[in-house]
């Protein structure tokens, strides 16, 4: 078997140019937005900080409670159209958040539920799609593909974002209303290319049991992603007294890393069976945990750069996660419930993502020991429950009956 993919087919696979252009315009938008929202809250609508973070964690919150209708909605086959709505949404929060005065919170936590909601129903709407329109490890390079597409536009709408505090309030509101654009336009491009699938004549109650058990894992995984964003900065700057830009270096390289690397890490370990690939991302998040804890142990002097160096090992950790988790779930999970796995998916990663915030900073205050031993003793039993998993994931999953485009 070969684990070659010309950029035409992966492009196909991913449901087509069009679809392409819409996953770009749309991660570009949410670059502009979502690193910062907190701030918009505070600089642009004059609103404390904890009071922001709470309508956002709020927002997140109360959008994880409808994912399992978006399942549903899902397994009634709709594709491209749930992914258009997911869009939708965010057109909503966008303009509620340009529309909101200074001074109140319930219109800015309007815009966060609106936006949580999209944010939240895209990625299992985006799987069921490509999973529709390609099957096998042309769907698996496919999902890593959009992957690395969406980290880039995320990359260059955070720089856009950037240049726009720099000119003040006023920029900051044209940046929001600019990515209620858009979404807009990624929207229209989202739902021009008409991906449905036939529903299963055959009802379910859910996906397999045995799945419970990759779910569980996956709220632990899901921590890696916050690992630049949060852990980093907060062992550089307090723990190791280092300059900011080590912080902002880190996340850099974590991005290009991830754009670079997404696609051919996930074709070159698509020989071997999904589940192995991912229990063996976790040990590599593990590896990189207790290289952290070396890396702190070094202190001010050579800390700083010892923990960029093992950021990379980190990186490579999140790609293997990333390039074999969603794949996973989308070959085990039977044709008649999809939607309604990757909804329970996407909810254990939008639950992993909401609680590990606040277990990092925790075990940070008690020492790194703490922080990285936890973190690596928790991955190393998640991907020992993952490879334990009875079902074999190695198999290309079975065509979706009816799916394609209409």
């Amino acid at each position: 078997m070969t684990t070659k993919i010309r950029p035409r087919a992966l492009v196909r696979a991913s449901g087509g140019p069009r679809y392409a252009v819409a996953l770009a315009v749309d991660a570009l938008g949410t670059g502009l937005l979502r690193p910062f929202l907190l701030l918009y809250g505070v600089l642009v609508l004059g609103l404390s900080a904890p009071v922001t973070g709470l309508a956002m964690t709020a927002g997140v919150v109360v959008a994880l409670v409808a994912m399992p209708a978006v399942g549903r909605w899902l397994d009634r086959g709709a594709r491209s159209t749930v992914v258009a709505a997911s869009m939708l949404v965010r057109v909503v929060g966008a303009a509620l958040l340009v529309a909101a005065p200074a001074g109140y919170v319930w219109p800015f936590a309007a815009a966060a539920l609106f936006l949580g909601l999209g944010n939240q129903a895209w990625p299992a709407a985006h799987a069921a799609l490509v999973a529709t329109v390609a099957h096998g490890r042309e769907r698996d390079a496919a999902l890593a593909g959009a992957r690395a597409l969406r980290n880039a536009g995320l990359g260059a709408g955070a720089l856009l974002a950037t240049a726009c505090l720099a000119g003040g309030t006023a920029a900051v509101q044209a940046s929001a209303a600019f990515t209620g654009l858009a979404y807009l336009v990624a929207a229209i491009l989202a739902w021009s290319v008409h991906v449905r699938a036939q529903p299963a004549d055959t009802p379910a109650a859910g996906p397999a049991p045995r799945m419970r058990a990759l779910l569980a894992a996956n709220v632990v995984y899901v921590f890696c992603l916050n690992v630049p964003e949060i852990a980093l900065p907060l062992v550089l700057v307090t723990r190791l007294h280092a300059s900011p830009v080590w912080s902002a270096a880190t996340f850099v390289a974590n991005t290009v890393l991830v754009v670079v690397l997404q696609v051919p890490v996930t074709v070159l370990l698509s020989r071997f069976p999904r589940r192995t690939v991912l229990a063996f991302g976790g040990v590599v998040l593990a590896v990189s945990y207790l290289g952290f804890l070396g890396a702190t142990s070094l202190g001010d002097g050579w800390g700083a750069p010892a923990v960029a160096a093992v950021s990379v090992v980190c990186t490579v950790g999140e790609i293997v996660y990333a390039g074999s988790a969603t794949a996973l779930v989308t070959a085990l999970a039977p044709a008649q419930v999809l939607g309604r796995a990757l909804a329970r998916f996407q909810l254990s990663t939008g639950f992993g993502l909401a609680v590990s915030p606040a277990v990092i900073t925790a075990l940070a205050a008690r020492g790194p020991a703490a922080l990285w031993g936890s973190l690596a003793a928790a991955t190393l039993v998640s991907a020992s429950a993952v490879v334990s998993g009875k079902q074999c994931s190695n198999p290309v999953s079975p065509s979706r009956p009816g799916g394609g485009r209409r």
